[in-house]
């Protein structure tokens, strides 16, 4: 298997091989796979959380009562509820812009078949139907791990891509970000790393950069 230290490297090479922006550039992971049926249907939509970051992943809840008031204890990035959901399923254009502002959605189990009502076809293309939270869960306690996780999806590709975290991150952190991406989605392969073409990464305006070496030997 790939190993941090291999990935480490990897990212060095791909952040000394990019121009200075004027703003902070995002640090992408790329997984490329092999000896796939796409045709069967091979899909990925996994939520993982990782070790390390730079900035929050923005997270919206859906509820009312007791959990609305707990959310917004918590300092979730948005609360909204039912008088929210009825001006959303109304409005589309609104509906999008909404949806487009976070990253992950939690809500209340019983105000799902709501959410999906008015929201649904929306959230779902999107890989953002909310995560149902049961009654008196901790809302704090999932709104500490979406916050610090990335969702990871592809439907009939044998590659799939995702942000690990920024330039202004230590290599060694993006790396055991990197590792614990790999490691989460070989468990979702048919066949595990005997799956994994290889294994890329690349600043936003960067161009990909290939395992060094010995990688190349690990995944031919």
């Amino acid at each position: 298997m790939i190993t941090e230290a291999q990935l480490a490297e990897v990212i060095t090479k791909a952040k000394e091989g990019t121009k200075k922006r004027k703003f902070k550039q995002s640090i992408e992971l790329i997984i490329n796979f092999k000896d796939i049926d796409v045709k069967k249907g091979f899909a990925i939509n996994e939520v993982i959380q990782l070790p390390k970051t730079s900035s929050p992943a923005t997270v919206c809840v859906i509820a009312t009562g007791d959990m609305s008031q707990k959310a917004k204890a918590a300092k979730a990035d948005s609360v909204i509820g039912n008088d929210e959901l009825t001006k959303y399923e109304a409005n589309k254009r609104e509906s999008r812009k909404f949806i487009n502002k976070y990253d992950f959605f939690l809500a209340d189990t019983k105000i799902m078949p709501t959410v999906g009502k008015a929201l649904g076809q929306l959230l779902g293309p999107r890989g953002k139907m909310p995560t149902p939270v049961p009654f008196n869960a901790p809302i704090d306690a999932f709104l500490a791990r979406f916050r610090t996780s990335i969702k990871v999806r592809t439907r009939a590709s044998l590659s799939i891509a995702c942000k690990i975290g920024d330039e202004s991150m230590e290599d060694a952190d993006l790396a055991t970000n990197a590792f614990t991406v790999v490691s989460a989605i070989e468990k979702k392969l048919p066949n595990g790393e005997k799956n994994i073409k290889k294994v890329l990464i690349k600043t936003t305006m960067g161009k990909p950069v290939k395992q060094v070496q010995e990688i190349k030997k690990k995944y031919a």
